[in-house]
C-alpha cells in the first residue's frame, strides 16, 4: 500500500474515532446535513474547537437583558470563569450612568472571562479591561415595547416622566420637549436610551443627526459581533450559540424582571410612530440590526434555526420538570416571595416586577443541594446573584492571595455558594434537561485561567496583588 492510501486511511481512521468521541455534536451535524443547510457543513469542524469564553455583553434596559445576564452568569461559574463586577460603590451596575472605566470594577474579580452588568459603553475602556479574542455582544428591543417599558419602570425616577400630569405616556408624547430635560438626572431613560447604553450622545441636534446615526450604527456594528434582538430572543441564541461554540445546555434560560400584566399598557394607534420619531436614534438602530439579524438567521438555514429553536425549547422544558416538578412556580409579586434571595427589586409602589419562589419539592424531584443550587440559580434576580458572585470570587481571590491583608466582605451574607469541585454535579443536571444527542460536547473547553495568574490587571491601572482604590 502506498504512503499516501495509508496517510488516507490514517485520517478516516482518526476523523471516526474524533466523531464517536464527540457524538452529540456529530449527531446535530448529521442532522444539519439532511436539513440541507451547508452553512452548517462546517459545524463539525467548529465543534472539535474549545468553547469561547472571554464575552463582554453590553447589557442594555428593558431589553431582555436581565435574563441574559443571569445566563452569562450561571455559564461562567460552570465553567470556572472570573466575572467582572462593579465595586460596591457602585451597586450592582458600574455605576450607571457614569461612562465606563476600568477602575470601577472590583478588584477582586480581575482579570475577567466575562462582563454582563449595566454600564454605559466606552469601548477604549473594556479593551483595555478585557482579553484582546473578548467577542462583544448585546441586544435591542423594538422602540415602542421597549419605550412603553422604560416608561412604567422608571416613572418615579426619571423627573421627565414624573412630571407628566397622571403619568400619561400620552400626553408626554403630545409634547415630549415641555418634559424632557435633556442633562437632568436620570433623562437617559426618556430618549434614546440603546444610544446612550452604546456609548453615544442620544440628543444628537437635528441638523446631523441622519449623519450622526449613519455612522454610530457601523460603529456598533464593527465592535460587535451578534446584536441580539429582543422579540426573537432564542433565535438570538442559536446565533451566539455558534458564534462562540458553545452547548445546547450553556443557552438555557428562564425569563426574569417582568411585570405583572397590570403594569403594561397597550399602545394607542398612533403611539409606535411618536414614540420611534422621538427615539428616531434608537429606531435606526433596531431596523438596521434586526434585518441584520434575519440576514445571518438566512444564511444560517430557516430550517435549521427553527430545528434548533425547537431543541432548545424542549431542553428547557426538561430542566423546568427537573428543577420545579412539571411547569415553572406561578409567578408572584416580590411581597408574596418567602424566599428572600428571589425577591426581584421593585423600582416604585406604581409597576409591579414580578418573579418566582422555589416550590417545596425541589429536592423530592432532584435530591441534594446540589440541584437546589441550581434551581435558586436559573430564577435569582440580578441584585442577588450579582452579590453572590461577588462573594464566590472574592473567597476565591483571597485563597490565591493567603498573604494579603483582609479584606472587606459584602454587608449581607450569601447562603447559596458552592465549592468548585461540585460543579461537576450541576453539569449532570444540565445534560439530564438535554434531548438525546445534544448534550455537551467532549471536546476540551477554553481553560480559564488560575486567579493568582499574571494578567492584564496591570495594564488597565489595577493591581491584583495589592490594594484597591475604589472610585465611586
Amino acid at each position: 500500500m502506498s504512503q499516501k492510501k495509508i496517510f488516507l486511511v490514517f485520517v478516516a481512521i482518526s476523523t471516526v474515532s474524533l466523531l464517536l468521541h464527540h457524538g452529540g455534536h456529530f449527531s446535530w451535524t448529521m442532522e444539519a446535513f439532511h436539513l440541507g443547510c451547508p452553512s452548517l457543513r462546517t459545524h463539525l469542524s467548529s465543534s472539535l474547537k474549545p468553547k469561547h469564553t472571554n464575552v463582554a455583553f453590553l447589557k442594555t434596559h428593558k431589553t431582555a437583558s436581565t435574563t441574559m445576564q443571569n445566563l452569562l452568569f450561571r455559564f461562567a461559574e460552570r465553567n470556572n470563569l472570573t466575572v467582572a463586577l462593579p465595586v460596591q460603590a457602585c451597586g450592582h451596575q458600574f455605576c450607571y450612568p457614569r461612562t465606563f472605566n476600568a477602575h470601577l470594577v472590583h478588584p477582586h474579580t480581575l482579570p475577567p472571562n466575562v462582563v454582563t452588568s449595566h454600564m454605559r459603553f466606552n469601548r477604549a475602556e473594556m479593551q483595555r479591561l478585557m482579553p484582546n479574542d473578548t467577542i462583544y455582544v448585546t441586544i435591542l428591543r423594538e422602540p415602542g415595547s421597549m419605550f412603553e417599558s422604560l416608561f412604567s419602570y422608571y416613572n418615579q425616577y426619571c423627573q421627565s416622566f414624573k412630571r407628566v400630569p397622571n403619568g400619561s405616556l400620552e400626553a408626554f408624547l403630545d409634547e415630549p420637549w415641555r418634559y424632557y430635560r435633556p442633562d437632568e438626572k436620570d433623562s437617559m431613560y426618556a430618549r434614546n436610551t440603546l444610544t446612550f447604553d452604546l456609548g453615544g450622545d442620544k440628543d444628537r441636534p437635528a441638523a446631523d443627526a441622519t449623519a450622526y446615526a449613519r455612522a454610530f450604527v457601523a460603529e456598533t456594528e464593527r465592535v460587535f459581533s451578534l446584536v441580539m434582538i429582543a422579540e426573537y430572543f432564542d433565535e438570538s441564541l442559536v446565533l451566539l450559540r455558534h458564534l462562540l461554540s458553545w452547548d445546547l445546555e450553556d443557552v438555557l434560560y428562564v425569563k426574569l424582571n417582568m411585570r405583572m400584566s397590570g403594569s403594561k399598557h397597550s399602545l394607542s394607534p398612533g403611539l409606535p410612530f411618536k414614540i420611534r420619531a422621538w427615539n428616531a436614534l434608537d429606531a435606526r438602530l433596531y431596523d438596521h440590526f434586526n434585518a441584520s439579524l434575519w440576514r445571518q438567521l438566512t444564511a444560517l438555514g430557516p430550517a435549521c434555526v427553527a430545528r434548533e429553536v425547537r431543541l432548545l425549547r424542549r431542553a428547557q422544558e426538561r430542566l423546568v420538570r427537573g428543577c420545579f416538578g412539571g411547569r415553572l412556580p406561578q409567578l408572584r409579586s416580590a411581597a408574596q416571595i418567602k424566599n428572600k434571595e428571589l425577591r426581584p427589586w421593585q423600582p416604585s409602589a406604581k409597576v409591579d416586577i414580578v418573579g418566582y419562589d422555589l416550590p417545596t419539592n425541589t429536592n423530592a424531584t432532584w435530591p441534594g443541594s446540589l440541584a437546589h443550587e441550581l434551581c435558586l440559580k436559573l430564577i435569582m434576580p440580578e441584585v442577588q446573584y450579582t452579590r453572590v458572585l461577588l462573594r464566590s470570587q472574592s473567597l476565591r481571590y483571597r485563597r490565591s492571595y493567603p498573604l494579603r491583608s483582609p479584606q472587606p466582605q459584602p454587608q449581607q451574607p450569601v447562603r447559596s455558594v458552592l465549592p468548585r469541585h461540585q460543579q461537576v454535579g450541576i453539569q449532570q443536571i444540565h445534560r439530564e434537561a438535554l434531548p438525546p444527542g445534544l448534550g455537551p460536547a467532549s471536546s476540551p473547553t477554553a481553560t480559564s485561567r488560575p486567579a493568582g495568574t499574571q494578567s492584564r490587571a496591570t495594564r488597565v491601572g489595577l493591581r491584583p496583588s495589592g490594594p484597591q482604590r475604589q472610585t465611586p
